[in-house]
């Protein structure tokens, strides 16, 4: 299933206008984030934004905030939303630990917050960033004691963000099957170019090889594929373009 990461269209209002983009550009599935549903008021009108434009919402990314102080309602947005799979996507750096143990404990903290979730059907687990493959002073890699704190985490695995964090994405791929149930497929535009996007680029149009990687994840099982860009100067070229490119592989 391929989706979209609504944050890529942050910059871009209203929601309405997004997802009616998405749906005449072929999308049948999006991916939220969790400023799209902070209020009840929030999760009705993007409940109905949804419905009305034929979209499902199969995957979605909550704060830690909402999952550890407001774990009922994060279970009432993944079950009126039909969320399958959800993805605590972020950690900020002051609150980041700084070697393996405290890794592990951030994994076991995480395991504990998705717990309600998980006890509601939901499949629950962590999207990297770049920072997790860096390693600690103590020689660790973040990744890999994060998620042997959390043995049930599951992982949705951000190829570009990998690879920008210095690391080979077919290796954690190898490594870690069996956890990895989504993936963000996202590419890095060539050196020096697409400053003004962040040096990101429309997926199948810049550096990684996303063929490559799309094909080891759907063999080991991965079901969820999710388009994001961090910067669009046009959403719906990004949209448009890697949706293309990603139905061809």
């Amino acid at each position: 299933m391929i989706s979209y990461q609504l944050y890529s269209s942050r910059d871009f209002p209203p929601l309405s206008g997004t997802l009616a983009m998405l749906a005449k550009t072929g999308f049948t599935c999006v991916e939220g984030f969790g400023g799209l549903f902070q209020t009840p008021q929030q999760l009705t009108e993007l409940a109905a934004a949804l419905k009305a434009n034929n979209l499902a919402m199969k995957t979605s990314h909550f704060g830690l905030d909402m999952l550890e102080n407001q774990p009922e309602f994060a279970v009432e947005v993944a079950k009126t939303l039909g969320v399958d799979k959800a993805y605590c996507p972020h950690v900020m750096p002051d609150q980041r630990p700084t070697d393996a143990a405290g890794w592990r404990a951030f994994g076991a903290r995480l395991q504990k917050a998705g717990a309600p979730l998980r006890a509601a059907g939901v499949g629950f687990g962590w999207h990297n960033h770049d920072f997790e493959f860096k390693p600690s002073a103590d020689g660790s890699v973040p990744m890999a004691a994060l998620l042997e704190g959390g043995p049930d985490l599951e992982w949705e695995i951000d190829l570009a963000w990998v690879q920008r964090g210095g690391s080979d994405p077919i290796a954690w791929i190898e490594a870690y099957k069996g956890r990895i149930s989504a993936a963000h497929v996202k590419d890095i535009a060539p050196a020096g170019t697409a400053d003004d996007e962040g040096g990101w680029a429309d997926a199948g149009h810049g550096t990684l090889p996303l063929q490559k990687y799309v094909a080891l994840l759907k063999a080991s099982g991965v079901k969820y594929f999710v388009l994001e860009h961090d910067n669009p100067k046009d959403h719906e070229r990004f949209a448009r373009r890697s949706l293309a490119t990603v139905n061809s592989y």
